[in-house]
């Protein structure tokens, strides 16, 4: 859907010429004044966007931002499938602590990567560091501190840590989008300069320069406002999806420390999802009853 919205974008502009302009003097307009202009609009207004951005930025955050342009092939980073994985791996650790005690869940939580409890919630498992978070916490938990405000604040500044980590990449492509528009009015200027430089010109030619620089204007307008914050935006909405992740894990585990059974602290866990990863509560219960004995899985 985003790669033919972008599509969109650069038909509804270049058609929106031929209709304004009409075909003929449209398709002049685009072929003889902006393409000639534009590789050197685009190498000033792009090269400098993209060199300001390798300045402002640590070379860990550059790689994470082009790992972030996956937002145009995956919106979403969790499904509805994932997330009742979740709320089934939620549960089962929950049945588990609850009949057998924190301490049964000891062999799980210190080598996760091993556990053959863990490996049965796959999307869970390959999930590197929202493992390491659920395990972690009931690390912590089975260790005597079982006190739900402490637990909840905690998780509240960790999970406060990755909001800021996963939300930077957006902040930084916004910051370019917003100082496009002025490069393509350094780009226009440079083009001035030069129309300056041929004063003598006669006024076909001095026309015909004034709209190559132009182009510069509408080149930086238009990628900022038409790609780059857009792109910005949609990383910035997958990184919200992923945030959602942990506070789903967040609010199972508090519920349970509070003193709510399996069942109704993963209850807690799915009634905080959007409604579009959201199972229903029939969907989940009935996977919930699909799931073997704790103990057994434990094993």
């Amino acid at each position: 859907m985003k790669f033919i919205a972008i599509l969109l974008v650069v038909v509804m502009t270049f058609g929106g010429v031929m209709v304004a302009a009409g075909f003929d003097k449209g398709v002049h307009l685009v072929t003889h004044v902006m393409g000639p202009a534009m590789p050197g609009e685009i190498m000033i207004i792009i090269g400098v966007g993209i060199a300001a951005f390798l300045i402002s930025n640590p070379l860990p955050l550059v790689k994470q931002t082009l790992k972030s342009f996956k937002c145009l092939s995956k919106p979403a980073a969790h499904n509805k499938q994932s997330y009742i994985e979740l709320l089934s791996l939620l549960f089962t650790l929950f049945k588990l602590a609850r009949t057998k005690g924190w301490l049964a869940l000891e062999q799980h939580i210190e080598e996760p990567e091993t556990s053959e409890l863990f490996k049965k919630f796959p999307s869970v498992y390959n999930n590197h560091h929202a493992l390491v978070f659920l395990c972690d916490y009931l690390r912590i938990i089975s260790l005597g501190n079982d006190n739900p405000h402490e637990i909840e604040a905690l998780m509240d500044e960790e999970i406060e840590t990755i909001t800021h980590h996963e939300e930077h990449p957006g902040h930084a492509v916004q910051v370019v989008a917003d100082g496009l528009p002025a490069l393509g009015i350094v780009a226009a200027v440079l083009g001035v300069i030069k129309t300056m430089a041929s004063i003598n010109e006669p006024p076909e030619v001095l026309g015909h320069l004034i709209a190559s620089a132009l182009v510069g204007t509408f080149l930086g307008v238009w990628a900022g406002y038409g790609f780059v914050g857009p792109f910005a935006n949609a990383m910035l909405a997958r990184a919200h999806s992923e945030i959602m992740y942990y506070r789903c894990i967040k609010a199972g585990i508090i519920a349970f420390l509070n003193g709510a059974a399996p069942q109704v602290a993963v209850e807690f866990s799915r009634k905080l999802l959007p409604h579009e990863v959201q199972p229903t509560f029939l969907e989940l219960e009935g996977k919930l009853n699909e799931l073997p004995n704790p103990a057994a899985a434990a094993a």
